[in-house]
């Protein structure tokens, strides 16, 4: 008989959670900052603004460049899927997750900003592409360090409202920094500056905004957040770290399963989510006809929508538990998905209403998601596993692109029609779809064995 796989002491000790200080509100406003700050890239540059530039005629035909940002979205997802993990182990073992926090959000501000030289001409469609998949690979790992400082602000009464609070910072941030562009640059003939829309500038000064938008405003949470002091660890090499990750796995397996599938679950549903913003504003242009002002416009509607509920969903979380607010969330989406694809015809007055509800739910399935897995991390263990929370999402982030970019030629290839981006949509809700079955035999966070 075999023996069973040793389970690591770190996989089975106390909660990061439970050994958390009282939430403080100037602590949790300043780490909701950080979200605030780097939003310009989730909703400027990813969703309403750059993507839609970069998919525009200008850069080629509709299904072209469409099909092109799908191809760079999942190969960025890759790189994120290989480095999240170890790199948030490393953060862990060094006690530097902080300062790596630190340095990752100075080179998305950077990134943003490079964005400006991307002129409105076919030769600089894969340049674009490239900027945009390294930032996204960067926010990623981002990400990582600063899911794995929720442990600095809340404790497990306030997990849920807090990591709500934060998303619903982020949305609320994406709307004043869309409404400044939009007002000084986008809108105007001229615009601040001296800015028009010659040569694409004003979308492209837009980018140098962003990258200011992102220095600015993560300062207060840099000066809330420390690295906490421990014991040094050895340096390992890539090869070890891969193995240390694959031990923690073994762990986990071992004594919480439902950890496991709930990392499998969350890696579907957080990609149908993530599908969701990275083209649905592609569709708004490309399908409903709204013009670049129109889909900012929207956009703005959209984060003030998403940032309230978030909120209010949050403390929700906190009575009702993460998972129920993840299945109504995902239970809703695919429903409104459905609705949206029938109705295309109807244009405007579909995508507004429909569109606009399907971004109620968007928000709270990703802070209940954020919520249900830091109340079960142990001390010490929040950035790797953080990162194999990211790289469970990246391993299958191809299968949002790549199903939005099947569904269009399958919709070509039945319909005959030159432009069937709407098709995309049910490539989208098949995910979503996914999620949630695979979703329904999870237990509920309090139910898990870790503690």
């Amino acid at each position: 008989m075999s023996t069973p796989p040793a389970v690591p002491a770190d996989i089975t000790g106390p909660a990061a959670l439970d050994l958390a200080p009282p939430t403080s509100k100037r602590r949790v406003l300043a780490w909701g900052m950080w979200d605030w700050g780097t939003q310009p890239f989730n909703t400027v540059i990813t969703t309403f603004v750059f993507s839609v530039y970069l998919t525009s005629s200008s850069f080629g035909s509709t299904n072209t460049t469409s099909t092109a940002l799908a191809i760079s979205t999942a190969l960025a997802g890759l790189f994120v899927a290989l480095l999240a993990p170890v790199l948030g182990q490393n953060s862990d073992r060094s006690g530097r997750t902080v300062h790596n926090l630190r340095r990752q959000t100075w080179l998305l501000a950077a990134l943003s900003a490079a964005l400006f030289v991307v002129k409105p001409e076919p030769g600089f469609l894969w340049l674009g592409l490239g900027l945009l998949a390294v930032g996204s690979v960067v926010s990623e790992i981002a990400g990582v360090n600063y899911n794995a400082t929720i442990e600095q602000v809340a404790n497990p009464r306030t997990v849920g409202r807090v990591s709500g609070f934060g998303w619903g910072m982020g949305y609320l941030g994406g709307i004043i920094v869309l409404l400044l562009i939009y007002f000084t640059f986008i809108q105007p003939e001229v615009g601040l500056f001296g800015v028009s829309d010659t040569d694409g500038l004003d979308i492209r000064a837009s980018m140098i905004v962003c990258g200011v938008w992102t220095l600015l405003f993560t300062i207060p949470a840099f000066l809330v957040l420390k690295d906490r002091p421990r014991e040094a660890a050895p340096r390992v090499g890539v090869a070890q770290s891969y193995r240390l990750v694959w031990r923690s796995i073994r762990g986990l397996w071992t004594v919480s399963r439902h950890t496991v599938y709930f990392l499998l679950a969350s890696a579907l549903f957080r990609d149908g989510l993530a599908g969701v913003f990275a083209f649905g504003a592609i569709l708004a242009a490309g399908t409903f006809g709204l013009s670049a002002g129109d889909v900012i416009i929207f956009g703005a509607a959209a984060n003030i929508v998403a940032g309230l509920a978030t909120m209010a969903f949050g403390m929700l979380d906190d009575r009702i538990g993460p998972k129920r607010v993840i299945m109504i969330s995902l239970g809703a989406l695919v429903l409104l998905g459905i609705a949206i694809f029938v109705f295309h015809d109807g244009g405007k007055a579909v995508f507004w209403p429909l569109g606009l509800l399907m971004t109620v739910f968007v928000g709270p399935a990703q802070a209940a998601s954020r919520s249900f897995l830091a109340r079960l991390i142990p001390e010490g263990k929040s950035g790797e596993i953080f990162g194999l929370y990211a790289t469970t999402g990246r391993v299958v982030s191809f299968l949002s692109p790549a199903a939005f970019g099947l569904f269009i030629a399958l919709g070509a290839a039945v319909t005959g029609a030159e432009n069937t981006q709407y098709w995309g949509i049910l490539g989208i809700v098949l995910i979503l779809a996914a999620g949630f079955a695979v979703m329904l035999p999870v237990k509920e966070h309090g139910e898990h064995t870790v503690s």
